[in-house]
């Protein structure tokens, strides 16, 4: 690879080193190092060990904190190594900032480039090449939007950088700076939001079974009980069983038939059933008592023992506790099945 110019320095540092433009100005000579397997490497080796190696880049005292050392893509390292090779000596000149004498990166015919070259010819010159304006929805384009950018694209990456990470990584002094450089793509708000698992948290899947005798023969117009929801424990056929306050803790009304009654037996010997799964969302105390188990179970039969059934008497008054059963999860699929 060749790096034909001092301005294509210039550009691949903009794009890749995350700094301000008069930091840029200011870089150092030898301010690139190596390290391979924690152990630092120079000449000839570095050259070798670039592909596998960490590129470390040294960054001048600037105006949020003092001087610190920060990794950067290998690529630009490799390209202002090429550069240090090529420079021509140059006088040593005074940085304003810290007073002290110095031999700058960029320095070319002993002047040191500008801390406003980027944005008036790299800027300009890169967007005349691609064809696109100088100025878009957010304003000019200038040579800080490098540096919010690769930020945003740290900060959103697959394995990202925490906010302290890249507090370091830009040089800010306090977390807050670092905030305006923390925009959430769509992409990782939407993942966020997915590995939250709060639908799947709030809702269970039911099986539930339809009687296509009873609706084919018209018994179900006639107040025959035609759809079963599948407690695990037994069937209720409650037909606003979502609005029912004892659905997870089932209180045995009318419209409920165990398992292993007659009706619950009968039920399950029909051939001619389809079923199918109905999502059931969960208020706070049901899928507490989901998560937690018994204890918060009983809580919740304790909370339901004077509500009453769809049937009209409350669990207290049916004399019989209420099942303390939990709904069984069942494996979510697409479609009804019969």
């Amino acid at each position: 690879m060749t790096w034909p110019s001092r301005p294509t320095r210039i550009t691949l540092t903009w794009l890749f080193a995350g700094q301000r433009s008069n930091e840029i100005a200011r870089l150092r000579l030898g301010c690139i190092r190596w390290q391979h397997d924690g152990s630092p490497v120079a000449g000839d080796s570095a050259r070798l060990l670039a592909r596998d190696a960490v590129c470390l880049l040294d960054v001048p005292a600037h105006k949020t904190g003092t001087a610190f050392t920060k990794p950067v893509d290998p690529l630009l390292g490799q390209a202002i190594n090429a550069w240090e090779a090529l420079r021509p000596p140059q006088p040593k000149r005074t940085d304003k900032r810290t007073g002290e004498q110095f031999d700058f990166l960029f320095s070319h015919r002993a002047r040191p480039v500008s801390s406003g070259y980027i944005n008036s010819s790299i800027v300009p010159m890169l967007c005349r090449k691609a064809g696109v304006p100088a100025v878009d929805v957010r304003g000019n384009i200038t040579s800080h939007r490098a540096r919010s950018t690769i930020a945003s694209q740290l900060y959103n990456a697959k394995e990202p950088m925490t906010l302290f990470e890249l507090q370091a990584w830009l040089g800010h002094r306090s977390p807050e700076s670092t905030q305006h450089y923390t925009k959430i793509s769509p992409n990782t708000l939407t993942k966020a939001y997915e590995d939250a698992g709060y639908f799947a948290r709030n809702v269970r899947t039911i099986e539930v079974l339809v009687d296509r005798d009873a609706v084919a023969s018209g018994a179900a117009a006639a107040g025959e009980p035609w759809q079963h929801y599948d407690l695990g424990h037994g069937y209720c056929t409650y037909t606003f069983f979502e609005q029912c306050p004892h659905r997870m803790a089932c209180a045995r009304c009318d419209f409920y038939a165990p398992k292993d009654s007659s009706k619950g037996q009968l039920l399950e010997a029909k051939e001619n059933l389809q079923k199918m799964l109905a999502n059931i969302p969960l208020t706070d105390d049901e899928r507490v008592a989901v998560d937690d188990g018994q204890t918060a179970l009983d809580q919740l039969l304790e909370r339901l023992t004077d509500v009453p059934t769809p049937a009209g008497p409350t669990p207290r008054q049916l004399g019989a506790p209420a099942t303390a059963t939990l709904l069984p999860i069942v494996e979510v699929r697409n479609g009804p099945t019969s």
